[in-house]
């Protein structure tokens, strides 16, 4: 078996992977969309890493670095119809600047409340991943 057949080689000090390295993967292990995620990420030989991060919880920083890197709002990745969301009624909520900390600090405080799976690179991209195409979007960039 080659280097190349191991999933990277060295070839005069360039490395060769079918995929780049340095994905993190959000999860709740009792999605489905997430366990389909994770299913296309090993079927195409992806190097990633899990974070469950209902019990790795992100902070508030955390949340807007990634916001950044998906060039969406915070209410844009909310679960609004979970319980917690309900329960704070975030639906009425302002959808503006003046509003954007309340909705990262409400998903920092409720991280059931972030939608699943998200993908973040360390090239500085992410991708909320519940399509098999956006999955495929985060291993071609």
């Amino acid at each position: 078996m080659g280097d190349c057949d191991k999933g990277g080689c060295d070839r005069g000090g360039a490395r060769c992977f079918p995929y780049r390295v340095g994905m993190e993967i959000w999860i709740n292990p009792a999605c489905s969309k997430c366990r389909s995620a994770i299913g296309l990420l090993d079927a195409e030989g992806a190097e990633y890493t899990v974070r469950r991060y209902l019990e790795d919880v992100p902070g508030e920083d955390e949340i807007r670095d990634v916001l950044a890197r998906l060039g969406l709002e915070p209410w844009d990745i909310t679960r609004t119809q979970e319980a917690a969301a309900k329960e704070l009624g975030m639906k009425e909520w302002p959808r503006d600047a003046g509003s954007r900390d309340r909705w990262v600090r409400a998903l920092a405080e409720h991280p059931k409340l972030i939608q699943r799976p998200i993908i973040t690179a360390d090239d500085g991209s992410a991708v909320v991943a519940r399509t098999e195409e956006a999955v495929r979007d985060a291993l071609s960039r």
